[in-house]
């Protein structure tokens, strides 16, 4: 298990994020449509996963309006914003706000990304959520980078996050 805080107690995800320079696990992800996407349909592409608990928290908004903006400037690169949030709530907060440059995604079906990645939280009130991360991926789906965020009420820290991929 791996150990984050929620405002200072701290809860447990499944484990470690996998690690900088392996190959990213394949997942099965509900798309804003419905449709199902996998790793494989960003080969080819440089991709930011921004994982996070709920589009509904004000901290998880903060991310995709920032991903939002910053992906507006990378060239080749997909920010896929990944939740278990219903991908119609996720839809209407980006059109709501305006966001075009990230693709949302969820893993309520059958929480496959949260197990493969390890960031599924296995105890305390937000147990079953996904934790807070970054994870940026190369053309080919080898990690670039990762962050699991320590307190889970704070933003990632996105320059660290961008700077792998330039």
């Amino acid at each position: 298990m791996a150990t984050v805080s929620l405002k200072g107690t701290a809860i447990n995800t499944k484990g470690d994020l996998p690690a900088v320079g392996s190959q990213a696990p394949n997942f099965e992800l509900a798309a804003a449509d419905l449709s199902d996407k996998s790793l494989g349909d960003y080969k080819g592409s440089r991709v930011i996963m921004n994982i996070f608990h709920s589009i509904d928290t004000g901290t998880c908004a903060a991310s995709v309006r920032q991903f939002n903006q910053e992906a507006s400037e990378l060239e080749n690169t997909k920010v896929l914003c990944i939740s278990k949030d219903l991908p119609f709530a996720m839809a209407r907060f980006c059109g709501a706000e305006g966001i075009e440059n990230v693709d949302v995604l969820s893993d309520f079906r059958d929480g496959n990304f949260g197990e493969a990645y390890n960031l599924t939280y296995v105890d305390g009130p937000i147990r079953g959520l996904l934790a807070r991360s970054i994870v940026v991926l190369d053309e080919a789906g080898k990690i670039l980078h990762t962050e699991q965020v320590h307190e889970v009420v704070e933003e990632p820290n996105y320059k660290a996050a961008l700077e792998v991929l330039y």
